[in-house]
């Protein structure tokens, strides 16, 4: 049972910690971050600008390298992660290339991975479809919303059937009502597919609305002062956001974030 529950866990970190060195003098940007997250879990980061959030999704990504501690992505290091394509990354910006048509930027992954040119038209199919974009593969960026290119981006992550895919605010600067539907478009997709998602956040009622796991970090340096488990059930209509149980966690996420900074 120790083994099964071992085999369980993608992501461990354990005192974990990442001082920049800058001309002004060291930069504290985690310290002694201890986490766990377990397969299928969606995870949501949320805390003050400048709290860790996007460092410690980088650090699993191997964008950026810990001065302290440890931490591995499905029990290899975060180098070995990435070499083993065990993640993808979707970034707040789309960073779609302009001059590549949708299906082109979804293939940019896979001409790079070696994948064979034979399964190419297939994965894009099959990503398009789990983001909602069917028709749209021999679309420009351009030619799609701000919405839409996100999508696009995260069917970009999927292409290449990593179990772990790390989304740093990815709906940050969308509109509520697009926002609300990728949200649900989300969850949706979390399900079919059932990934490890870690996803950072400064809303709460996105946090709460996404995650079964709420990591509340500190300001500077980061720390994890609380991790919440979620009481809601796994199929969530938007209109759970306004029940008595809803209210209920966005409400202790809150009082989490606020102790947090109080004792920071």
């Amino acid at each position: 049972m120790i083994d099964e529950m071992k085999n369980d866990v993608v992501i461990k970190a354990e005192k974990l910690s990442l001082t920049f060195e800058t001309n002004d003098g060291p930069v504290h940007a985690l310290k002694d971050v201890d986490l766990t997250i377990k397969k299928g879990e969606f995870v949501s980061f949320i805390g003050p600008s400048g709290c860790g959030k996007t460092t410690f999704l980088r650090v699993l990504a191997d964008l950026e390298q810990p001065t302290g501690g440890s931490v591995t992505v499905n029990g290899m290091t975060p180098r070995e992660a990435r070499l083993k394509r065990a993640y993808g990354f979707v970034f707040q910006a789309a960073g779609l290339y302009p001059w590549r048509t949708i299906a082109g930027n979804i293939k940019l992954p896979l001409e790079i991975m070696g994948v064979p040119r034979s399964e190419h038209d297939a994965r894009v199919k099959e990503v398009l479809e789990l983001v909602h974009l069917t028709g749209f593969e021999n679309k420009f960026p351009w030619q799609l919303s701000g919405g839409m290119q996100q999508r696009a981006s995260i069917a970009r992550a999927l292409s290449f059937h990593a179990d772990i895919l790390l989304m740093d605010e990815p709906f940050g600067a969308l509109d509520e009502i697009v926002r609300d539907h990728l949200n649900e478009q989300l969850l949706e997709l979390w399900a079919r597919t059932n990934k490890t998602i870690g996803f950072v956040t400064h809303s709460i009622p996105e946090a709460a609305y996404l995650s079964t796991k709420i990591v509340v970090m500190s300001p500077r340096p980061g720390r994890v002062t609380e991790v919440i488990e979620t009481t809601l059930p796994r199929e969530r209509p938007l209109e759970i956001r306004e029940t008595q149980e809803f209210l209920n966690l966005s409400n202790r996420i809150r009082d989490a974030l606020r102790a947090g900074h109080d004792d920071a």
